[in-house]
C-alpha cells in the first residue's frame, strides 16, 4: 500500500496491562487520589482523550461504579502516570494537563442515569473543572454552563525550568474561545498549587466562529468566523509567555451557515459525536516547514454518487476543486473524507474508493499528484474507521486508540513504477521516491534500474530527463525553503491529459492578508512565498538559457582568435576543477566508464559556466544566505547532475557486464551492446536540451573516423541517413550516393535503348560505368523515379559517378 504506518501507541497494548498490573493494589482507593479499581469488564470504555504537544497521551476509563479514571502515557520513557479519578458517573468531554503534570483541566458531562440527582448546580449541563495534582490537592470550577465547553493547554517551547504561569484555553459551544492565565507558587514539600485561585484573569480571544482547529505542534489557532456571509479564516499564534497576535485574515469561497459548529484536534471526539460530524462539512488546514499554507475542504454531500473537494493552496494564490465518480457506493462511505498530512503532500482519502496524494509544493501541474482508485490494495490501504490527523504526519485511529504516524511507503512506490500504466502516475510516483526519500543513493540506483528498462515507457515526458532534473532539486531542496522558485524541479511544463476517473477545477484566490509586520521562522517563509505569488515571479527558475550563449560565444571567440581576460577563463577552469573534485569525492570506487575525466578545455568551459551561472543565479535571490553556503549548494547541485548521468551509464555497463572498450569498429555489435548504446543515445538525447557536459565533439583523425562509423552502423537505418546528411565527409556521400541508387533502382523498368553507348564529355574509359550513369541519367530525365529518401535530397548523376568512381578504385587498390 501507498502508505506505512508505524506504530507510536496502542492503547490497549501500552496501558492495558500496566492498568491490570495495578488493579490489584488500586481496587478500593478511596476519594480523589484514588488508583484505579477496574473490573475486566469495564475495559472497553478505555479511549484516548488528547494527544499533547510533547506526544504524551491522555486517557480515561470507568471502573465498575462509573468512576472515570484520567491516566498519562509518557511517549520519551514508556511509563504510565495515574493524574486523577473523579468519583462520579462523568461522561468527559475534553481534558488537557499542562507540560508539567501539575494542573489537569476536564470538562465533564454528569450521567443521566435515572434516580440519580444532579449535582451540578442548577440548570448545568456541561463542568469545567481545574485540578491541582501535584500533589492532588485544591479541583477550582471554572464554568458550570448548558453547553459543552472544550479545553486546551498551550505549551511553551522552553523546557528548562517550570514557567511561573500556565495559560488554558476554553473554547464553548456558544462560540466564544477564552485565555486563563493561570499563576503557580511552589510550596514546602514540592507542592505546586495556584496563586489567586480565587480570581483567574482571564481574555477574549475569539467569538462568533463556526469553525477551530488547534495545531498542538506549532500553537496556533485556526478559526472561521462570517462577516456579511462571507467566511474568513483567520490564525492566532501563541507564545510561551502567553501573548498572542493575530497573524492573517484570508476570505474563503465556501458555503458555511451560523448554525455550524465543528472543532478539529481538540482532544479527540467520542465516536457518536465523530458520527454526526461526518454530515457535516469538513475543513482542515495544513502547513509545513517550506512555509506552505493549505486548507482542504469538502462540502456536506448531496449525493454519493460522486465526491467533490477542494484544495486552497493560500501560499500559491490557487484554489483546485475535484470531483471524484464513486464506482460503487456501499454503507462504509458514510464515513466521509479524511484529510491527512504527510510533510510534502497532503492526502485526501475516502475508505474504500479513492486515495489522492496531492503535491503542495508544486500543485501547478496534477500529473504531480497520485490518484489511485479501482483496485483492492487502495481500498485496504487504511483502516475504514474515523481517523484523526494531528500535526507531525500523526495519526489516530479512534476505534483502536492506536496512535501512528505515516509514512510514504517507498517500496509500495518502487513496486508502482514498474506496475503502473499511465505517463501521469510514472510522473507522480517518481517525484513521491525522490521527495520522501531517506535513501537517496538506494532510490536513485532503483529508479536508474525502472528508467533502463521502461526506457521508451512514457509518451508525455522524457524519463531521464525528468529524473536528472527532479533528482538534483531534491537533493539541494532541503537546505532552503526558496529553492521551489529558484531551481526548476520538473521538464514538464505543462500537461493537458486528463486524469481518468477525476475531474479538476483550478481558480485565482485572494491571498491571505498578514495583520503583523515582524516575522520569524514559519511565518517569514510563509510571508516570501505570499510575496512571490503576489508579484507572479517566474523568471525566478533558473535555466541554462544564459550558459548555452555564453559557451557559444567563447568557442567562437576561440575560434576567431579573440580572447576574453586570462582571469575571467581561469576562474571558469577553475569552477570546473572543483565540481570535477566534488563529483569524485561522491564516489569511493573508481568509475567504470571515463566520463567527463577526459582534459578537454570546451568541456570544461562550460562546466566552469555552469558554476558561474547559477551562482550569480542564487546570490541575487537567496538574500541573507552566506556566500560560502551558496557556493557549496551550486558545486553539490551541478556535481549531482552529472553525477546521476554518469550512473545511468554505469549502471548500464554494469548490468550487461560490459568492459570499458567494448565497442569494437571490425564485427557486428552484440545485443548486449546494442542495447547499451540506445541507452547511449537516449542520455545524449536527454542532456542536450539541459546543455550538460559531455564527451566532445571528435575530429576527423583516423582513429575518430573509426569510432564515428562504428556508431553509425549501429543506428537504426533511417536514423543512420539522417546522421549522414549532417556529417560532412566523403564517406558519409559515398553512402548518400548508395541509398539515392538504390532507391532509383527499385522502381526502374528497362526501356528499349540503343545499343551504343552515348559517350559524353564527363564519361570515363571504364564502359560498366559509363553504362551505369547513363542508365540513371535516363532514369531521372524520364522522371521515372520517385524520391523516397527521407529529405529529397538532391543527387544527381555526376555526383554519383564520382561517388562511385572513387569506391571503385579504392576496391581494385589503385
Amino acid at each position: 500500500m501507498a502508505l506505512r504506518l508505524v506504530a507510536e501507541f496502542d492503547l490497549r497494548k501500552d496501558v492495558l496491562a500496566w492498568l491490570r498490573a495495578q488493579r490489584a493494589e488500586a481496587a478500593g482507593a478511596g476519594a480523589r487520589g484514588g488508583g484505579p479499581g477496574v473490573l475486566e469488564n469495564n475495559y472497553e470504555s478505555l479511549r484516548v482523550l488528547n494527544v499533547e504537544r510533547n506526544g504524551n497521551i491522555i486517557y480515561t476509563y470507568k471502573d465498575d461504579k462509573g468512576n472515570v479514571f484520567f491516566g498519562l502515557y509518557d511517549c520519551q520513557t514508556r511509563q504510565n502516570e495515574h493524574l486523577y479519578t473523579f468519583e462520579k458517573d462523568l461522561k468527559v468531554v475534553s481534558c488537557s494537563v499542562n507540560s508539567e503534570r501539575t494542573l489537569l483541566a476536564a470538562s465533564l458531562v454528569q450521567s443521566t442515569k435515572e434516580g440519580r440527582k444532579n449535582e451540578f448546580e442548577p440548570g448545568s449541563k456541561c463542568l469545567t473543572l481545574l485540578v491541582e495534582i501535584h500533589p492532588i490537592n485544591n479541583v477550582k470550577v471554572l464554568k458550570a454552563v448548558d453547553g459543552y465547553i472544550w479545553v486546551q493547554f498551550t505549551y511553551p517551547h522552553v523546557k528548562s525550568h517550570p514557567l511561573p504561569e500556565n495559560h488554558l484555553l476554553l473554547i464553548s459551544e456558544e462560540k466564544y474561545i477564552e485565555q486563563f492565565r493561570i499563576q503557580l507558587i511552589q510550596e514546602e514539600g514540592n507542592r505546586v498549587v495556584i496563586k489567586h485561585s480565587g480570581h483567574l484573569p482571564r481574555e477574549r480571544i475569539a467569538e462568533d466562529f463556526v469553525w477551530a482547529q488547534w495545531d498542538m505542534s506549532e500553537q496556533r489557532l485556526y478559526y472561521v468566523d462570517l462577516k456579511k456571509s462571507m467566511s474568513i479564516l483567520k490564525c492566532i499564534q501563541f507564545y510561551a509567555d502567553g501573548k498572542f497576535n493575530l497573524m492573517f485574515e484570508a476570505p474563503l469561497d465556501i458555503s458555511v451557515s451560523d448554525s455550524e459548529f465543528n472543532l478539529v484536534n481538540f482532544g479527540c471526539d467520542d465516536l457518536q459525536d465523530q458520527e454526526k460530524l461526518s454530515e457535516h462539512l469538513k475543513l482542515h488546514v495544513f502547513t509545513n516547514h517550506t512555509g506552505s499554507l493549505c486548507l482542504c475542504y469538502s462540502p456536506k454531500f448531496d449525493s454519493w454518487e460522486e465526491i467533490t473537494y477542494s484544495v486552497f493552496y493560500f501560499h500559491k494564490g490557487q484554489s483546485k476543486t475535484f470531483t471524484v465518480a464513486l464506482e460503487h457506493v456501499g454503507s462504509h462511505v458514510r464515513k466521509g473524507i479524511t484529510f491527512l498530512n504527510f510533510d510534502y503532500y497532503v492526502a485526501v482519502y475516502l475508505p474504500g474508493h479513492f486515495f489522492h496524494l496531492l503535491n503542495i509544493q508544486h500543485p501547478d501541474l496534477i500529473c504531480h499528484s497520485l490518484f489511485l482508485t479501482g483496485n483492492n490494495e487502495v481500498i485496504d490501504m487504511l483502516p475504514h474507521s474515523p481517523l484523526q490527523s494531528l500535526s507531525g504526519s500523526l495519526v489516530l485511529d479512534q476505534c483502536s486508540g492506536r496512535l501512528h504516524r505515516a509514512l510514504l511507503n517507498q517500496s509500495y512506490l518502487l513496486q508502482s513504477l514498474w506496475n503502473t500504466q499511465l505517463d501521469c502516475e510514472k510522473m507522480a510516483v517518481l517525484h513521491c521516491l525522490l521527495s520522501c526519500g531517506r535513501d537517496p543513493r538506494f532510490q536513485e540506483a532503483k529508479i536508474i534500474q525502472w528508467i533502463s528498462e521502461n526506457i521508451s515507457a512514457c509518451h508525455s515526458f522524457d524519463l531521464i530527463q525528468e529524473f536528472l532534473i527532479a533528482a538534483s532539486y531534491w537533493s539541494i531542496y532541503p537546505e532552503t525553503s526558496n529553492m521551489d522558485k529558484l531551481l526548476p524541479y520538473s521538464s514538464v511544463l505543462s500537461w493537458e491529459t486528463e486524469i481518468p476517473g477525476i475531474s479538476l477545477v483550478t481558480e485565482e484566490i485572494a491571498l491571505p492578508l498578514m495583520k503583523v509586520h515582524s516575522f520569524k521562522g514559519y511565518w517569514e517563509k510563509l510571508y516570501a512565498n505570499l510575496e512571490y505569488a503576489k508579484y507572479s515571479k517566474p523568471h525566478l527558475c533558473y535555466h541554462n538559457s544564459m550558459v548555452r550563449r555564453e559557451w557559444h560565444s567563447l568557442i567562437s571567440e576561440e575560434k576567431t582568435g579573440k580572447r576574453r581576460s586570462m582571469v575571467f577563463v581561469r576562474n571558469i577552469l577553475d569552477n570546473a576543477i572543483k565540481v570535477i573534485s566534488n563529483l569524485e569525492a561522491r564516489n569511493l570506487e573508481p568509475r567504470l566508464i571515463p566520463l567527463l575525466q577526459e582534459d578537454d578545455k570546451h568541456q570544461r568551459l562550460l562546466m566552469g559556466l555552469m558554476v558561474s551561472e547559477l551562482k550569480d543565479h542564487l546570490l541575487r535571490h537567496l538574500l541573507g544566505v552566506e556566500k560560502k553556503k551558496i557556493e557549496q549548494m551550486v558545486l553539490d547541485y551541478i556535481s549531482k547532475l552529472l553525477d546521476l548521468t554518469c550512473q545511468i551509464l554505469e549502471a548500464n555497463w554494469r548490468k550487461h557486464d560490459l568492459h570499458p572498450w567494448v565497442l569494437h569498429f571490425n564485427r557486428r555489435p552484440s545485443a548486449a551492446e546494442l542495447a547499451v548504446f540506445h541507452i547511449m543515445t537516449r542520455i545524449l538525447e536527454a542532456t542536450s536540451s539541459l546543455f550538460l557536459p559531455l564527451p566532445p565533439d571528435l575530429d576527423n583523425t583516423e582513429k575518430n573516423e573509426k569510432l564515428k562509423f562504428s556508431i553509425i552502423v549501429r543506428l537504426p537505418p533511417l536514423f543512420g541517413q539522417k546522421i549522414c546528411r549532417l556529417w560532412d565527409h566523403p564517406m558519409s556521400s559515398n553512402i548518400i550516393s548508395r541509398n539515392h541508387v538504390k532507391l532509383l533502382l527499385q522502381n526502374y523498368k528497362r526501356q528499349p535503348q540503343s545499343s551504343m553507348i552515348n559517350k559524353s564529355a564527363s564519361s570515363v574509359e571504364f564502359l560498366p560505368l559509363n553504362y551505369f550513369i547513363e542508365i540513371l541519367t535516363d532514369i531521372e530525365s524520364s522522371n521515372q523515379a520517385l524520391y523516397a529518401f527521407e529529405g529529397q535530397d538532391n543527387v544527381d548523376a555526376k555526383f554519383v559517378e564520382e561517388a562511385a568512381l572513387k569506391h571503385t578504385t579504392m576496391l581494385l587498390g589503385l
